[in-house]
């Protein structure tokens, strides 16, 4: 069982930055892929971010160069930094976690993954 907790979330200007955490229980931490969607009202969850559990990033192509997924495996954390925000990026924020198979790709969809925070919201003002 893993539970997630997130924070960081808030209202920014366009172009801002912000960073947001997700905090995970759970003692093996270290064997889950972590991954970042987010939601607008209305739409399905959008992949953002994937960081397997050596901490190899994968990012959506709609974020690629302005967010960037991470962990410390030690303080059970992961995060995603956001760069130059735009008011497209306003959305609930989630982290989740799905445990990693040995040999298995990491995955971009929501469905794959098994556990989920509570959300985060994110409003960018233009």
């Amino acid at each position: 069982q893993v539970q997630l907790v997130e924070s960081g979330g808030g209202l920014v200007q366009t172009g801002d930055p912000l960073r947001l955490s997700c905090a995970a229980s759970g003692r093996t931490f270290n064997n889950y892929n972590m991954a970042w969607f987010r939601q607008t009202p209305g739409k399905e969850r959008e992949f953002v971010a994937a960081i397997s559990p050596g901490g190899i990033a994968y990012s959506a192509d709609s974020v690629k160069g302005r967010f960037t997924g991470s962990r410390d495996n030690a303080k059970r954390t992961v995060y995603l930094q956001m760069n130059r925000l735009k008011p497209e990026d306003t959305a609930v924020y989630y982290c989740a976690a799905r445990r990693a198979t040995y040999g298995v790709s990491i995955k971009f969809e929501a469905a794959e993954y098994d556990y989920w925070g509570q959300g985060t919201q994110v409003t960018v003002s233009s």
